[in-house]
């Protein structure tokens, strides 16, 4: 491993502690505006019997489409992710899209991919997106197992800014 390496895996210090240890949220002022964008994924695991029933019944419950459902509900969550998340920046949303789709028979992979061009990054939202999108199927799906577990919630990517994310790792 090379100093560089090394360098890129330390921790930076905390942005949103200040040097007497409280909170605050970090100033973004002088920061130039540019296009940001980042994915994020969230897994939803069935037991193999529900997992069945879902794709028989193309992915709808008893209360209704289980993914139109949770995209929109993603959607709104990646909107409001500042409400949620104390020191996020209230967004103008650019861009977000949500997919889902079943990458092995019984997970369920759900993407969300936000974007905006401002002083700051996306990540939050695309991970919030990600995360209510698999609250919302877990939701819609419980009646049939609460055995449904939601896992691997994780950044997938994040361009613009200071860093790159590519495939969860960090790039110069």
């Amino acid at each position: 491993m090379t100093t560089k390496s090394r360098r890129s895996e330390r921790p930076t210090a905390l942005t949103h502690v200040d040097a007497a240890g409280r909170p605050g949220m970090v100033d973004v002022g002088a920061k130039a505006s540019t296009r940001r964008s980042a994915m994020a994924e969230a897994r939803v695991v069935f037991p193999k019997p529900v997992a069945a029933i879902l794709q028989r019944d193309g992915m709808r419950s008893a209360k209704g489409p289980i993914l139109d459902t949770a995209i929109i509900a993603g959607t709104m969550a990646v909107k409001r992710t500042h409400e949620l998340i104390p020191f996020c920046h209230p967004l103008a949303i650019e861009k977000c899209r949500i997919e889902a789709a079943f990458e092995m028979p019984t997970v369920l992979v759900i993407r969300c991919e936000v974007a905006v061009s401002h002083k700051t990054g996306v990540e939050m939202e695309a991970l919030t997106g990600a995360t209510v999108a698999a609250l919302t199927v877990y939701d819609m799906c419980k009646a049939l197992s609460h055995e449904i577990v939601i896992e691997g919630v994780r950044l997938l990517a994040k361009r613009g800014g200071r860093r790159r994310i590519v495939d969860g790792k960090v790039r110069s």
